[in-house]
């Protein structure tokens, strides 16, 4: 670790050793943090799905379908679903993107029986919008005036709205849902699995949105930094921000979690990522990886190893081995 060189004007480790940053806790909560995102999620439940798929074609050992839903505020979301083409489905995987979005769906895993379904979060990638930006500095602050209409709870509006999609397309499978988030996907699975006991399992990997007051200190390179200046001329925004914390939330997660959180992240501070993985109330394992959204001598080897520890993590259970068939 001592041995990575950059030019960032900040020490991306942020002075914390590995103790020290599994010693971190989450700040104090709201009175009604639970209410709120308990009635959210009622609210989100009398939405109905109606996915669209535009299109399938064959590709490396999957059908992908391009596939729609309309989600609350009228948002379009836009995505991928992979089926395995040799094999029923007998899980589902919902997999969430950073804030660079995505331009196609990844089909590495290597995990058997499973369907992995890729949305796009409201206003990014194949979710854009023409009254959303898809950059991150000007998304991540969008009606963050606004507890009930900050786009980050509607992204989780989004991921809510995907498990029914899921749940609609692949019924027998509902006992088997999973979801993996990176960075931007990583806190917004944080957010809203507490609430949501049909996602079974989570992966997050160096997950945003952890230990706001701390996130709002910190100097950093990514979204978090515009979230700074707004908050700079905005001060009870840190109010409504309170609200959207993910260690906070990952305090009523009850599922099993695997977390990578890294040492080192100029883009989301370490402090962050573990204080959601600390307080995280169900059964949880780590991966410690050297850095986060940065090269490093280390970074194939890793995510190598990383992979492995996800196959064992998400291998479907023996009693579903028989699974439904595709949807084409």
């Amino acid at each position: 670790m001592d041995s990575l060189l950059h030019d960032f004007a900040f020490d991306p480790r942020y002075g914390r050793s590995l103790a020290e940053l599994l010693a971190i806790t989450p700040p104090e909560a709201p009175d009604d943090f639970a209410a709120f995102w308990q009635q959210r999620y009622q609210r989100c439940m009398q939405h109905s799905v109606s996915p669209r798929i535009e299109e399938s074609y064959r590709r490396e050992g999957f059908i992908v379908h391009d596939i729609y839903f309309r989600s609350t505020d009228g948002y379009d979301i836009g995505g991928w679903l992979l089926e395995p083409r040799s094999e029923p489905v007998s899980q589902a995987i919902i997999v969430g993107h950073g804030y660079g979005g995505r331009d196609k769906p990844d089909d590495d895993f290597g995990i058997s029986h499973t369907a992995f379904y890729f949305p796009c979060f409201r206003g990014i990638s194949r979710s854009r919008c023409s009254d959303l930006s898809a950059l991150p500095r000007n998304h991540v602050i969008h009606d963050v005036e606004d507890r009930d209409r900050y786009v980050i709870g509607g992204c989780v509006d989004d991921l809510w709205l995907a498990v029914s999609l899921i749940e609609q397309l692949y019924p027998q499978v509902a006992r088997c849902i999973g979801y993996m988030g990176i960075s931007f996907g990583g806190g917004l699975g944080a957010l809203a699995a507490p609430w949501d006991q049909r996602i079974k399992r989570l992966h997050l990997n160096v997950p945003t949105f952890g230990h706001q007051p701390l996130r709002m200190q910190l100097p950093t390179v990514g979204s978090a930094s515009s979230l700074q200046a707004y908050l700079h001329q905005h001060r009870h925004v840190a109010d409504i921000l309170a609200y959207y914390d993910a260690a906070t939330a990952a305090r009523h997660a009850e599922q099993p979690v695997h977390v990578a959180a890294a040492l080192f992240d100029p883009a989301v501070a370490p402090p962050g990522q573990f204080a959601i993985y600390n307080a995280w109330k169900g059964e949880k394992s780590l991966f410690v990886l050297d850095a986060g959204h940065f090269e490093y001598p280390n970074r194939l080897t890793q995510e190598q190893a990383l992979k492995q520890q996800l196959r064992m993590f998400f291998k479907p259970p023996a009693d579903h081995a028989q699974g439904i068939p595709p949807l084409a």
